[in-house]
């Protein structure tokens, strides 16, 4: 997101608790794209699998960072009044993985990344413009 762009302060933000997906989503890419993660990508892939109605992926450049991301993800939505339904990977720092119901969050390392490719393996689902996000 451009320095200029106005940004809510996230207290005054409404509780994500029952809020549609694309709200969660977007507030998902928003605290990863805070917290400096790199190649944010959100995928609309609510017609292409029951798992989810949107994933968000990220990739941190180092073990630390991607911990960092997930942390900040789990502590930032948390405010806001939803907690993960599963969390897997807060321990290898390679890839993380957040699980909300309607969106899933993968943080992975740059080496994950490649090796997964989920970008390749969801390369139908419709990408989701949140505005610049680096």
């Amino acid at each position: 997101m451009d320095e200029t762009t106005a940004r809510p302060e996230w207290a005054t933000l409404p509780a994500l608790d029952g809020a549609d997906p694309r709200a969660l989503a977007e507030a998902v890419a928003f605290v990863l794209d805070e917290k400096k993660g790199h190649e944010i990508k959100t995928l609309h892939v609510e017609d292409k699998t029951v798992l989810a109605d949107y994933f968000v992926l990220c990739t941190g450049y180092s073990n630390t960072q991607v911990n960092a991301l997930a942390d900040e993800v789990d502590f930032k939505i948390g405010q806001r009044g939803l907690s993960p339904l599963h969390y897997e990977g807060r321990d290898n720092g390679s890839w993380v993985l957040i699980d909300y119901g309607s969106v899933i969050v993968h943080i992975f390392s740059r080496e994950a990344r490649d090796f997964y490719n989920l970008d390749k393996l969801w390369s139908d689902a419709v990408p989701v413009d949140l505005g610049e996000q680096n």
